[in-house]
């Protein structure tokens, strides 16, 4: 069985609270959602999941951090 869709996020986070919000939101995905990578440093959230990219998406949208971009590696 695969383990999903890797998906990858810009988002604009400026502390690790912001990065701990969003681990939160997708947290309870699980286990749809088998790995959460943050980088407050590039700005970036990777997800590997079986949901698809726009419930990802509206998942960061609702804690109401900005996604700049968003991509399906």
């Amino acid at each position: 069985m695969s383990e999903g869709n890797h998906y990858q996020f810009n988002v604009v986070m400026t502390c690790s609270g912001c990065s701990g919000a969003i681990d939160k939101a997708l947290t309870r995905l699980k286990p749809e959602v088998s790995k959460i990578d943050i980088s407050l440093e590039k700005q970036t959230v990777d997800v590997i999941s079986t949901l698809p990219y726009e419930t990802i998406l509206e998942k960061i949208q609702k804690t109401g951090k900005q996604v700049n971009s968003g991509k399906q590696l």
